[in-house]
């Protein structure tokens, strides 16, 4: 784990933490609750944040192996530690998956069999045998998906004619154009610009004839067909219609490469151009383009294609951010896809003060300085669409000034929202007002009514004082959120309306998630948020956001979970947010979605839910039980008002008894979700803040019987 480890110091009277009970409360739950809070406090870093590894899969492992083999440096040492990570990941079936107990995943394998080959694995060795067997029998490198093309293009295993075309004459469509960048999702923005320069230049770096992978093929990679055969991975369009888009964008690919094999490029320096200034531009504030592992690996590529030196400090700048993802340990190297100080500081900060903290202990006054200093206060790529709006909100990683996103913006601003000062004699608390109503975007704003009472007046002017950054952020952020709201009345991740579906045909968009539609769990928990600050009018705005969520409620009563895996995840922040909002927990909605997850418990006591969820739907709610997921359910149930359900004291019972002995819990399962169907990752403080944030709400819950 990349978090700091601080010793839990003395604590002022004012400052003390209620101890964990020694009597027994049922299932001991005061008792674990103490232990988890002592150890998430113990793991603050010194600088306030906190920190958890964020893992995927072998793709991230395998893909730096392949771009190192690119630079001719496929002999340095984080080769064969990454190659040793790659080893321990194999299934025993012989390929790779995506998560721990998912099934095979062509690209993955075809990459993790490349880059073991590349580090000096024999291909009659056991282990290759088997990875060989298992990609021959499940479509061959044929198979494999538009951006795993690239890299065979990029070490000359194909040709680039058989990669979708990805031209820089894409940054010359105007904005009112319905196809330009700004029309897909940030991430994918983000990976397309510098993709666009490599396909310009088209690099190629030629293997040795022992460092090819013609064996993977069940025919041979100059056989390899020139369109990409239909993706697996999509989800079916929301909006059904007869035009065949992916057939068209085919047929456009195929003309535009017949132009290019003609030179017929007429705009093509213009392009180039505009594409570098994109990328670099965004260099700055970020920890790497996107401050994510594919648009650093490509913009590397870009770099070099353009004619700098991999010496020069734009080069050294973007493999600086890989090294810092890179984390090495008993001889093994693994990288993370990103990291989330950010998202896991506002998590831990909400979990704490459900678990009794006080909101002015020195270590909460400390993270809520640092999350300060991470505001974003200057324009992005979301200014695009909405130029009139103040800058505000939170990304998630350390630097990402372009990217701010929802998710984040929410939790912080309930985590500073929570944290206002608070003594032995004074406790404040802030709510919001507004005169024009949020659907005004242009003019929006809000008023902060702090309200409180105390017999210390020495210490209002203090207490102003702190609160005002805060108040200040909090007027920003709501102002930002509510611009951001799509016209369906839902929100997504980063962008308001990026929901052109015809996108999702693109020949290059086959990682499923090219475009960033409003979700039912983004949208629950900005009603969350509002509902803590005190605006829960039903105002037109408000009207549609819980509108669309009732509509994505599925037959079965759960919701889908685009963030997190999966329905499980959805269910619990809908019941959460739209309680918290002021809707009724006895809403026979609610109360069916309750009863939804009470089907789901195991007979552990525990809830558990596998990726395998969003490729086949009837496992909704099935797989093997963690903590986290657990916990989720818990607080879903005692939104619903079923706190004082067996279902909540069984699930309690499990998390208590699943406990170890220093605090936290065991969890290998991937619960959260980077792309459905394509990328999941396994967040490592998931297992601890959240079961903390349970079992504080239960226990508060109890305390109130």
């Amino acid at each position: 784990m990349n978090s700091g480890h601080m010793r839990n110091g003395g604590f002022g009277v004012a400052n003390r933490i209620p101890a964990a009970s020694t009597v027994d409360a049922p299932f001991s739950a005061e008792s674990a609750m103490g232990l988890a809070r002592d150890w998430l406090l113990n793991h603050q870093n010194p600088e306030g944040y906190w920190l958890g590894e964020l893992q995927g899969d072998t793709i991230l492992e395998s893909e730096y192996i392949l771009l190192l083999t690119w630079m001719e440096r496929s002999h340095e040492p984080i080769v064969e530690e990454c190659a040793r990570y790659i080893r321990a990941q194999q299934l025993p079936t012989g390929g790779w998956a995506q998560f721990p107990g998912g099934p095979v995943e062509i690209s993955g394998s075809v990459k993790a069999y490349w880059a073991l080959k590349i580090a000096g694995d024999d291909p009659n060795a056991e282990h290759m045998v088997r990875a060989c067997t298992a990609i021959r029998n499940a479509g061959g490198a044929e198979s494999v998906n538009s951006f795993t093309r690239f890299y065979l293009a990029l070490l000359g295993i194909i040709d680039y004619r058989k990669c979708p075309a990805v031209p820089p004459e894409l940054m010359l469509l105007p904005n009112w154009s319905p196809i330009n960048i700004y029309e897909m999702s940030s991430w994918s923005r983000t990976i397309v610009v510098p993709l666009s320069l490599v396909w310009a230049f088209q690099p190629k770096r030629k293997l040795p004839e022992h460092l090819k992978i013609d064996e993977l093929f069940l025919a041979s990679p100059k056989q390899m067909p020139m369109m990409m055969p239909p993706s697996q991975q999509l989800d079916a369009l929301e909006n059904r219609t007869w035009v065949p888009w992916d057939k068209i964008f085919q047929g456009i690919d195929l003309g535009w490469k017949f132009l290019e094999g003609v030179r017929f490029k007429p705009f093509r320096g213009r392009a180039i151009r505009r594409a570098t200034k994109w990328m670099t531009d965004r260099f700055e504030k970020s920890d790497g383009l996107g401050a994510i592992f594919p648009p650093i690996i490509w913009s590397i590529i870009a770099l070099r294609c353009l004619g700098h030196e991999e010496s020069s400090p734009m080069v050294q700048a973007q493999l600086h951010e890989l090294e810092k993802l890179t984390i090495r340990e008993n001889g093994t190297a693994r990288l993370e896809p990103c990291r989330s100080p950010v998202w896991d500081t506002a998590i831990s900060v909400n979990a704490l003060r459900d678990a009794g903290v006080p909101a002015n202990h020195p270590k909460l006054a400390k993270a809520v300085d640092w999350l300060l200093s991470k505001e974003v206060r200057a324009p992005g790529d979301w200014t695009v669409n909405h130029p009139d709006v103040e800058p505000g909100g939170w990304y998630f990683e350390f630097n990402n000034e372009f990217y701010p996103d929802i998710d984040d913006t929410i939790m912080v601003s309930m985590a500073l929202a929570r944290c206002l000062p608070s003594h032995i004699r004074s406790d404040w608390t802030a709510s919001l007002m507004s005169k024009q109503g949020i659907q005004q975007h242009a003019n929006f704003d809000v008023s902060v009514v702090i309200a409180g009472q105390t017999d210390h007046p020495e210490r209002v002017v203090l207490d102003m004082e702190r609160m005002q950054p805060m108040i200040n952020a909090l007027r920003r952020a709501v102002k930002w959120t509510a611009a951001m709201q799509c016209r369906n009345g839902g929100w997504a991740a980063f962008d308001a309306d990026n929901d052109r579906e015809i996108l999702t045909r693109v020949p290059f968009a086959d990682h499923n998630a090219m475009i960033d539609p409003p979700t039912a769990d983004i949208t629950a928990r900005v009603l969350e948020m509002y509902g803590r600050l005190g605006m829960t009018s039903r105002e037109p705005a408000f009207e549609k956001a819980l509108k669309f969520v009732w509509d994505k409620q599925e037959v079965d009563n759960c919701w889908y979970g685009r963030w997190g895996v999966n329905y499980l995840y959805g269910t619990w922040q809908v019941l959460v947010g739209l309680t918290e909002f002021g809707v009724s927990p006895e809403d026979s909605r609610l109360q069916a979605a309750a009863r939804w997850l009470k089907e789901k418990q195991q007979a552990d006591g525990g809830w558990g839910e596998t990726a395998e969820s969003y490729d086949n739907p009837t496992l909704r709610g099935t797989g093997p039980t963690t903590a986290s997921q657990t916990a989720w359910a818990i607080l879903g149930l005692i939104a619903a008002n079923e706190g004082d359900s067996k279902a909540v004291q069984r699930g309690i019972q499990y998390l208590v008894q699943s406990q170890r002995s220093d605090g936290t819990w065991d969890e290998e399962e991937f619960t959260g979700t980077g792309f459905p169907r394509v990328f999941y990752m396994r967040y490592h403080l998931y297992r601890h803040y959240f079961p903390l944030m349970a079992l504080g709400r239960y226990v508060a819950l109890q305390q109130k019987r």
